[in-house]
């Protein structure tokens, strides 16, 4: 099973790499100084959990490759993230959004990798759960807030529901690979998880005064395969810039 589980979890830490340098970039720009401090948190949460990823990813492989090269130094076709993840962040109730959407899904699937026959994948969910649990209240709070607020936000939040819709299906996209680790009992089916992710969305949408339909049934797939949107290029260019240039160092 050592492929598939080294594609596993490299794609695990390729969500949390991208989305984690996606929040990092509200650094200084956000709204208010509190989502200013909470946003670059959240996103040093994302990057942490990429980091054990990235390292126990490595050791699965045998070739020696750390954090540091899995991370910096793979061509953009070789990244396996969700593209949901990777679509700039437009504006706040857009940020706000996709971390909802995607903190919603990691929260049940840490919590079902609680019991990963991997010791490795186990610890990392015991710590992320804690993490996620809070990125869920946060983001959702915040969208809540922003649906049932003023005609403003409200329009805003329903426009980046609509541009972020077509992606969410990704979320559940399930491939031998998902399968094999699932079977082993070291991984989570993400197919198994789109009915409660749907049930627990739909609680918040309810406040937010969000139209949830067809959610789930979008039809932008190809992260999974290494097909990318046009973002990804520039974000590569940004992430991997220091890297590149001053090859070896370290985080």
């Amino acid at each position: 099973m050592g492929d598939a589980l080294f594609c596993y979890v490299l794609r695990l830490a390729d969500d949390h790499l991208i989305l984690g340098h996606r929040l990092s970039e509200w650094c200084g720009h956000a709204p208010m100084l509190e989502e200013d401090l909470a946003l670059p948190n959240i996103a040093l949460d994302l990057i942490g959990q990429a980091r054990a990823l990235y390292t126990h990813a490595g050791v699965i492989e045998g070739r020696g490759r750390d954090e540091d090269q899995l991370a910096y130094l793979r061509r953009e076709d070789e990244y396996r993230n969700l593209l949901l993840l990777e679509l700039e962040n437009g504006d706040f109730a857009r940020t706000m959004l996709r971390l909802y959407l995607f903190a919603a899904f990691m929260e049940l699937f840490w919590e079902r990798m609680l019991a990963s026959k991997d010791e490795t994948l186990a610890a990392i969910a015991a710590k992320a759960i804690k993490e996620t649990r809070y990125h869920v209240r946060h983001s959702a709070e915040w969208v809540i807030r922003l649906g049932d607020g003023t005609p403003q936000s409200a329009r805003r939040l329903q426009a980046a529901l609509e541009e972020l819709k077509p992606y969410c299906a990704e979320l559940f996209h399930s491939d031998a690979i998902d399968r094999e680790v699932a079977s082993a009992g070291a991984g989570v089916d993400p197919a198994a998880l789109r009915q409660d992710w749907e049930a627990e969305i739909a609680a918040v949408f309810r406040e937010s005064l969000l139209e949830e339909k067809g959610i789930g049934d979008g039809h932008q797939t190809g992260g999974r395969l290494g097909r990318h949107t046009e973002a990804m290029g520039f974000l590569l260019a940004e992430l991997q810039y220091m890297q590149r240039t001053y090859p070896g160092m370290q985080w």
